[in-house]
């Protein structure tokens, strides 16, 4: 009897997986805020050890990319450096804000890289964001805004304006980072690119520690560094190497949109392990947000039907 196969394109095959990886690494990267407000740590502190303890794994990481792919040339090297920048700095922002302005309200602007990336991919590759995007930006905003509880907390900070201006701050970092972060993966040197920028945020705690005297709280007891190292694992490890590996291989607006998982994540785990009980429009725009997120990710199918494949003829696998 002979059966037919239908060919599935091999480009189609390579966006759905890089939409998983990215799915699952957003929702690995969700478990930070979780993970941290379990150890109780200052933000100094549980910044240094979230990324110092994920370095050796990352090294080894990066270690077996460049036998396969080379050494980072020069310029690649300084934009790996730049991108490690911009994420210390958006660790830093958002831990400030959130004191000053509350977790609502920082949910709410650090995001704004859902706007920021395909913009930047837009001036600077000619990126277009596509219409599925466009038609959907504004329900992924309603939806964030929903789902941060701004609307029934409102502001929790003892400053909320400066806190605003840190968190929007801490977004356009964070949408730096992505967008270099996004870019190394056309080299095929991502691993490289992030192992590098995740020093960068360890030695900026740890020389912000230093400076500030805090030399002596870095010394945390064994639950609260097993929350970190946890941290480290889910978060700067699994999670942000996922998204590394991955991102390049999406549209910039849906890799932006796909990112939005993290504070639904959040939410949810908040939930199932602290106990917490999120309102009913944190609920609605949870869903909001995963709505946009499956339309503007789920490929559309091809206007001419596939090819059938016979059983005896298997189909031949690009390389």
């Amino acid at each position: 009897m002979t059966g037919q196969r239908t060919a599935v394109p091999a480009e189609s095959a390579a966006s759905g997986a890089a939409t998983i990886g990215i799915t699952i690494g957003a929702l690995a990267v969700s478990t930070t805020g979780v993970f941290v407000a379990l150890a109780q740590a200052p933000t100094v502190v549980s910044t240094f050890y979230r990324c110092a303890l994920a370095v050796p794994v990352l090294v080894a990481v990066a270690w077996w990319e460049t036998r396969r792919n080379g050494l980072l040339d020069r310029r690649e090297a300084w934009l790996a450096i730049a991108c490690g920048v911009f994420f210390a700095a958006d660790m830093f922002l958002w831990g400030t804000a959130v004191l000053e302005a509350g977790a609502g309200l920082t949910t709410v602007l650090v995001n704004v890289q859902v706007v920021v990336v395909p913009l930047v991919a837009y001036l600077v590759d000619r990126e277009l964001p596509g219409r599925r995007m466009v038609f959907a930006l504004p329900v992924m905003v309603v939806g964030l805004i929903a789902a941060s509880g701004v609307l029934q907390q409102g502001t929790t900070g003892h400053n909320p304006m400066l806190g605003a201006v840190h968190a929007i701050l801490a977004g356009v970092c964070y949408s730096g980072f992505l967008f270099l972060l996004r870019r190394s993966g056309r080299q095929g040197r991502t691993m490289q690119t992030y192992a590098i920028a995740i020093v960068i945020p360890a030695l900026a705690g740890l020389g912000w520690g230093l400076l500030r005297g805090l030399s002596s709280t870095l010394h945390v007891d064994g639950p609260a560094l097993g929350w970190l190292a946890l941290t480290a694992l889910t978060g700067q490890g699994i999670g942000w190497l996922l998204i590394a590996r991955y991102s390049h291989r999406v549209p910039s607006g849906v890799n932006a949109t796909l990112l939005l998982l993290t504070p639904v994540g959040a939410l949810l785990l908040g939930a199932v392990i602290l106990g917490e009980r999120p309102a009913l429009l944190q609920i609605v725009g949870s869903a909001l947000i995963l709505a946009a997120a499956y339309g503007v990710s789920v490929r559309r199918e091809a206007t001419s039907a596939p090819q059938p494949i016979s059983a005896e003829e298997p189909a031949r696998s690009n390389r």
